[in-house]
């Protein structure tokens, strides 16, 4: 995990230097920098695999190829058994992309299993950029008449390149020669159509086991780490059911100490009391952070920079999780998130109005949200957590857990008698949770925590041209970002 950023063209190293320092946040403990002809690779670094090895750029044999990383390769042990392990000088999962690419050139990248962004120079020259399937891990691009700039947040770019910032589009990468070529979807086009339920319209074992398995397998292959891992653990069922299962994985690996969690929320909100349910059933080593009305007001501001977002609903959940963030970073370097399973199993309550009611249109919503996350909750949960050079991972957004959930009938996911919003997923993880968190309902992080409650009393109390959320976030956001269009880099506009 860390800050990269890249440049191809007329290159300033100057220039270069600088926008990577605006990253050292995302890469506290090394920074590296390469420069071949009109290329120049940076990289801050956040050690977690292969913690004295791992500094990038990762060079190639002769040093004659380069590669910078942000984000993780969670098959790399595979690749080392299919590349040769004698091709590999270090124990870094980035290398594994770095190898990859030299074998098989931009097709590898269909290769790679993980989150990632990433720039690479090979032995001829040539110089590619690319960014995983969901957009995990930000990339944001600036196209210049002399020079192409690339940096993992918009922070990075000076003023006068701002104006032209814009979001790399997940699944693609990028050369001088061949332009920008899509190598992956965030939905395979054979899953986004809707898979009709059976004539009974009820789910059997084999589909639970099919769920639980694949989930199971999602967060075991993101433990892997050298340094301190946790549980984003809010109470609900999603981080709930990765709690459940990284703390067995931790039990079978004869990890010494037991698995860390981390909660928030305003004093006896239901977030908290429903973590500390999960946190006694599974014996965890757990932590809260109690916010109070006016932490939760102050950390306004530091959302909003932190996130580079102006969204009311994402503003309102980022604040409890800057605090959730600065808190664990003090503890572990990683931590598992649930972030995702909502858009997977259809666990939004706007999933249940009228409009979806025909599974097609249920599944047609589900598949747009996915391929939206990395405008919205990927970026929120990325930039709370990198700030203070903390990695989140997010098991639900496994290529195969979305493959397996969004080929599931629309039907087993819409609430009728005797079936909840999730079912199939709190029925596929029976016996793992307390039967009370398993048939909790859906609340939204803002609301779970208190922050909700509290940041909307705040602005009911406002002057009147702030009443309006949206627009006082939005001028914060501009006050921090100043000539960076939200069209080309957020997805959106402000309202209004």
């Amino acid at each position: 995990m860390c800050g990269i950023v890249a440049a191809v063209g007329k290159v300033d190293a100057r220039l270069c230097r600088a926008m990577l320092a605006r990253l050292a946040h995302r890469g506290p403990d090394d920074s590296g920098e390469v420069q071949r002809g009109d290329v120049w690779l940076g990289h801050q670094r956040l050690s977690i695999v292969d913690v004295p090895g791992g500094h990038q750029p990762l060079a190639g044999p002769a040093d004659t190829s380069f590669v910078v990383v942000n984000g993780e390769i969670y098959n790399h042990r595979r690749l080392r058994e299919e590349l040769g392990v004698e091709r590999f000088s270090t124990g870094s999962d980035s290398e594994a992309a770095l190898q990859v690419l030299l074998v098989d050139g931009p097709v590898g990248l269909t290769r790679l299993r993980g989150m990632f962004a990433l720039a690479y120079l090979d032995e001829a020259g040539s110089f590619l950029v690319a960014r995983d399937a969901l957009g995990v891990k930000p990339l944001y691009w600036v196209r210049r008449d002399d020079c192409v700039l690339f940096a993992s947040e918009l922070r990075a770019f000076d003023e006068t390149d701002r104006p032209l910032a814009e979001s790399f589009p997940p699944g693609c990468c990028w050369s001088l020669q061949g332009g920008l070529v899509r190598f992956a979807d965030a939905v395979p086009a054979r899953v986004r159509p809707a898979k009709r339920a059976s004539a009974e319209g009820r789910w059997d074992e084999s589909l639970l086991k099919a769920v639980r398995e694949t989930v199971v397998t999602a967060v075991e292959d993101r433990m892997m780490s050298d340094v301190g891992i946790g549980v984003f653990l809010s109470g609900g069922l999603d981080s709930s059911i990765v709690t459940a299962v990284a703390a067995e994985h931790a039990r079978r690996h004869g990890h010494r100490r037991p698995l860390p969690t981390f909660a928030v929320g305003t004093p006896d909100s239901p977030d908290l009391l429903a973590a500390r349910v999960v946190a006694d059933h599974l014996g965890t080593d757990h932590h809260e952070v109690v916010m109070s009305p006016q932490e939760a007001v102050d950390a306004l501001p530091r959302a909003i920079r932190a996130i580079e977002h102006f969204d009311v609903h994402l503003v309102r959940s980022a604040v409890p999780n800057v605090l959730l963030a600065e808190y664990a970073s003090r503890h572990v370097r990683v931590v598992l998130t649930g972030e995702g399973a909502d858009e997977l199993f259809a666990g939004y309550p706007d999933c249940h109005q009228k409009r979806y009611a025909a599974p097609e249109a249920l599944q047609s919503r589900l598949v747009e949200t996915v391929e939206g996350l990395h405008w919205e909750n990927l970026q929120r949960c990325d930039r709370t957590t990198m700030a203070f050079g903390l990695e989140a991972r997010v098991p639900f957004m496994d290529r195969d857990v979305i493959n397996l959930a969004l080929s599931i009938p629309p039907e087993y996911k819409m609430i009728r008698s005797g079936v909840k919003e999730k079912q199939v997923l709190r029925e596929a993880f029976a016996g793992w949770l307390p039967t009370q968190i398993l048939e909790r309902g859906k609340l939204q992080f803002g609301h779970g925590t208190g922050a909700k409650d509290v940041l909307t009393a705040v602005q009911a109390s406002a002057s009147p041209q702030d009443a309006e959320e949206e627009a006082a976030f939005y001028r914060l956001w501009r006050a921090e970002f100043p000539g960076i269009d939200p069209l080309r880099t957020l997805g959106r506009a402000p309202l209004g």
